[in-house]
C-alpha cells in the first residue's frame, strides 16, 4: 500500500524528471541539427520528412538523456525535501533515509528495465530508420540555385550560365545553355538575350522560356572528308527548353545496406554476429597455417657426412635459418644458375611475408569487428544500469546537500554526468583499441560511479554534513591548533619569530 510519504516523494520526482528528459533530448537534437545543418536544409523536402527525422533522433537520444534525467530529478526531489526540513521530519518520525528512498528505488528499477528494453528493441529500430533517412537526405541535391556569372552544373546533362538574375528569381538576362544530354561534348549550345524560368507538374520539370537567341548544333554526321567546322545554327524569337528535376528528388536507399551495423542490432543478433566473427577468425588462422605449407619445401632432410663450408655455417646457426627454404635439390646446383636456390628461397620468403601480412591485416580487422560487436552487446546493459547508478548517486546526494530547484543540483548533476561520459568514452575507446578487455572498458564507468553512490548512501544514512563549509572550517581549525601545540609546530613558530598567541 502506497503511503502518503511515498506519494509526496513520487509527486516531487515526476515533474523534474519529465522536464529534464525533454530538455536533454531537445539539446541533443539541436546538437544533431547543428552538426548536419548544411546537409539537412535548403533541399525543399517538406516539413513532414524533417519531423520524421527529428522523431527518430529524439528516440536515439533517449538512452543518453535517461541517466541525466534520473540523476537531476533525484537530486532535486531529495534536495527539496531536505531544504524545507521535510526530510528531517521524516527521520524524526523514525523513518530511515533508506525507507524514504524506497519508492524512488522501485521507480528507478522500473525505468532501468524499460531502458534495457528500449536499448535492445526500440533503439536499433530508431538507429536504422534515423540514419538511413539521414543518409538519403544528405545525398539529395540542394534546391535549384542558379547564380549570376557562374556555370551551374547540378542539373544532369546541362551547364547553364546567366549574366543577371532579377529579384523575382524567374527573369534571367543573357543566358547560355550547353546541352550534354547526349554525352558527345559541347556540340549543342543555346544563347538567348533573356529568359523566364519556372517549374511545372509539381516541380517535376524545369522550363526555360527563351527569347531572342540562337541555337548552335555541331554536325554529328561528319565524315573524314567533310569540313570539321560545319554546324547548324538557327535564330529564334521564342523557344523552350524542358529539363527534368528528377535529380533533386530524394531517392530511398534500401535499409538492408545499414542493418548489419552494430548499433542497429539487438542482443540476439549481436550474439549471432559475435559467434560468426569468432568462427571466421578461427578459419582465417587455420587457413593461414595450411596455405603457408605450400611455400615450404622439405627436401634437405639431413646433411651428408662431409659438409661444405656453407653447410657447416648453416649447422652452426641452425636456430636462425629456415631449412625448408634452403634448397630444392642439391643435385640441380651442379648445372645452370648457381644462385637458383637462393633466388627461389628469397622469392618464397617474400611471398610468404606478403601472405602473412595480408592475413594479419584480416585477423586484426576481424578482431576489431568482434570488439565493437561485443562492446555494443555490453552497451545494451551498461546504458540501462547507468540509470539506476545515477539514482544511487542522486538520491543520497540530494539528502546531503539539502538544496532543491535548478541551482546547485544542476551543477552537481552536470559534473557527475560529464564524469560518466568521459569514463564511458575513454573505456570504450580503450576496448576498441584492445588496450583493455571489452568487459573492463564497457563497465568501468558504472563500476566507479556505483562505488561513489554507495559512499554517498552511507554518508546520507549517517546524517553526514559532507557539503557544509563550516564542517571543514572547524576541522581545519582543529588541525591547526594541534599543529601549534606540537613540538615541531612550536619550533616553526618560534623559528620565524611568531608567538603562539598571535599565530
Amino acid at each position: 500500500m502506497i503511503k502518503k510519504i511515498d506519494k509526496l516523494i513520487l509527486k516531487s520526482f515526476w515533474q523534474p524528471f519529465v522536464m529534464t528528459l525533454a530538455v536533454v533530448i531537445f539539446i541533443l537534437l539541436m546538437r544533431m541539427i547543428v552538426a548536419y545543418f548544411a546537409d539537412l536544409f535548403g533541399k525543399d523536402l517538406g516539413v513532414e520528412l524533417y519531423l520524421k527525422l527529428f522523431f527518430y533522433f529524439s528516440l536515439i537520444s533517449v538512452p543518453v538523456a535517461l541517466p541525466l534525467a534520473m540523476l537531476l530529478s533525484a537530486l532535486m526531489t531529495y534536495g527539496k525535501l531536505g531544504e524545507f526540513f521535510e526530510l528531517t521530519a521524516i527521520k524524526s518520525a523514525g523513518i530511515s533515509i533508506t525507507r524514504a528512498m524506497q519508492p524512488m528505488f522501485i521507480v528507478a528499477v522500473i525505468i532501468t528495465i524499460f531502458a534495457f528494453w528500449f536499448n535492445n528493441v526500440a533503439l536499433p529500430w530508431a538507429n536504422l530508420k534515423g540514419y538511413s533517412l539521414l543518409y538519403d537526405i544528405k545525398t539529395t541535391k540542394t534546391t535549384l540555385n542558379i547564380k549570376e556569372g557562374i556555370f551551374y552544373n547540378d542539373l544532369p546533362g546541362y551547364s547553364i550560365k546567366v549574366a543577371k538574375k532579377f529579384p523575382d528569381n524567374k527573369t534571367l538576362k543573357n543566358i547560355i545553355i550547353f546541352d550534354h544530354t547526349k554525352a558527345d561534348g559541347n556540340r549543342h549550345l543555346t544563347i538567348a538575350d533573356s529568359a523566364q524560368m519556372y517549374t511545372i507538374m509539381n516541380k517535376q520539370f524545369l522550363i526555360f522560356e527563351l527569347f531572342n537567341g540562337n541555337d548552335y548544333t555541331e554536325d554529328a554526321d561528319k565524315t573524314g572528308n567533310s569540313n570539321q567546322t560545319d554546324m547548324a545554327a538557327h535564330a529564334f524569337k521564342k523557344s523552350k527548353v524542358v529539363m527534368s528535376l528528377a535529380a533533386f528528388d530524394m531517392h530511398k536507399t534500401e535499409e538492408d545496406q545499414f542493418k548489419h551495423h552494430q548499433i542497429m542490432r539487438g542482443l540476439s543478433e549481436l550474439s549471432y554476429d559475435s559467434d560468426s566473427l569468432k568462427k571466421t577468425y578461427k578459419t582465417i588462422r587455420e587457413g593461414f597455417i595450411q596455405t603457408a605449407r605450400s611455400y615450404y619445401v622439405y627436401e634437405l632432410r639431413s646433411f651428408p657426412k662431409k659438409l661444405t663450408k656453407e653447410q657447416k655455417l648453416m649447422v652452426a646457426n641452425k636456430r636462425n635459418w629456415i631449412d625448408s627454404l634452403v634448397t630444392k635439390k642439391l643435385a640441380k646446383v651442379q648445372s645452370g644458375n648457381p644462385y637458383q636456390n637462393i633466388d627461389y628461397a628469397a622469392s618464397q620468403v617474400a611471398s610468404i611475408l606478403s601472405f602473412a601480412e595480408n592475413n594479419n591485416a584480416s585477423l586484426i580487422s576481424k578482431e576489431e569487428d568482434f570488439d565493437r560487436t561485443d562492446l555494443e552487446w555490453h552497451r545494451k546493459f551498461t546504458n540501462a544500469i547507468a540509470v539506476f547508478v545515477m539514482f544511487l548517486i542522486g538520491a543520497p546526494l540530494g539528502g546531503i546537500i539539502k538544496k532543491g530547484g535548478f541551482g546547485l543540483p544542476v551543477v552537481v548533476a552536470i559534473v557527475f554526468f560529464i564524469l560518466m561520459y568521459i569514463m564511458t568514452q575513454q573505456g570504450e575507446k580503450a576496448a576498441k583499441e584492445s588496450r583493455v578487455i571489452v568487459q573492463v572498458g564497457a563497465w568501468v564507468s558504472n563500476t566507479v560511479l556505483f562505488l561513489i553512490g554507495l559512499y554517498f548512501l552511507n554518508k546520507a544514512r549517517n546524517d553526514s554534513r559532507l557539503f557544509e563549509s563550516d564542517v571543514y572550517a572547524v576541522y581545519f581549525n582543529k588541525r591547526i591548533e594541534q599543529f601549534k601545540k606540537s613540538r615541531f609546530g612550536s619550533w616553526i613558530l618560534n623559528k620565524f619569530g611568531v608567538s603562539l598567541a598571535n599565530a
